[in-house]
């Protein structure tokens, strides 16, 4: 098993103490790490469904990011309710959610509602973080922000049950590393 220290091609899972029925994942980073594309392409081939949590963020939210202004806790709690509840009500197989997800609290406040979520989380180094969001149009989140977003990142820890994947190879090898992953870790 490797450390997201490690930066070795294979994915670090760690195997939840219960499982479900149903597979709920969020993929989570820093904006530019391929959450929607990568959570897409996850949740194809799971065959079950795909949520943006970005869809979810109140109107207020969606605003003060396009302005350059980073969200703060009393901004999250409420989007944060609806990504855990978006989990928790799946009738599927399983769901997928792209969501930052970057402090254990807010990790935790999606498990009050949906504890056996597997979490994702797309690694990068800033130079491919910085290039993905530079080629980047149509979104809210402006690049200028991604140094916020490192800086408030917080390791996945030993007790969550997760996935970490670097995103610095090609998209197959990346959805491989991440399904594999997943199927680890949800035991199938």
């Amino acid at each position: 098993m490797t450390t997201p220290e490690d930066a070795s091609p294979s994915p670090t899972s760690r195997v939840p103490a219960t499982r479900k029925s149903a597979t709920r994942i969020v993929v989570m980073g820093v904006s530019g790490a391929g959450k929607s594309t990568i959570g897409t392409l996850v949740a194809d081939a799971l065959n079950v469904p795909f949520v943006d949590a970005d869809s979810l963020h109140p109107l207020g939210n969606v605003r003060k990011m396009a302005g350059g202004t980073p969200l703060d806790d009393d901004d999250r709690w409420p989007w944060l309710y609806l990504v855990g509840h978006e989990l928790a009500a799946t009738t599927a197989s399983g769901i997928v959610v792209a969501c930052s997800a970057l402090k254990r609290r807010y990790r935790d406040a999606i498990r009050e509602q949906a504890p056996d979520t597997i979490f994702l989380h797309l690694d990068g180094t800033l130079e491919v973080l910085s290039a993905r969001l530079e080629g980047r149009s149509g979104h809210f989140m402006p690049p200028k922000l991604l140094a916020s977003q490192l800086e408030a990142l917080e390791p996945l820890e030993a007790d969550e049950s997760a996935v970490v994947v670097d995103v610095g190879g090609s998209m197959s090898e990346i959805l491989d590393r991440a399904v594999s992953g997943i199927r680890q870790v949800h035991g199938q």
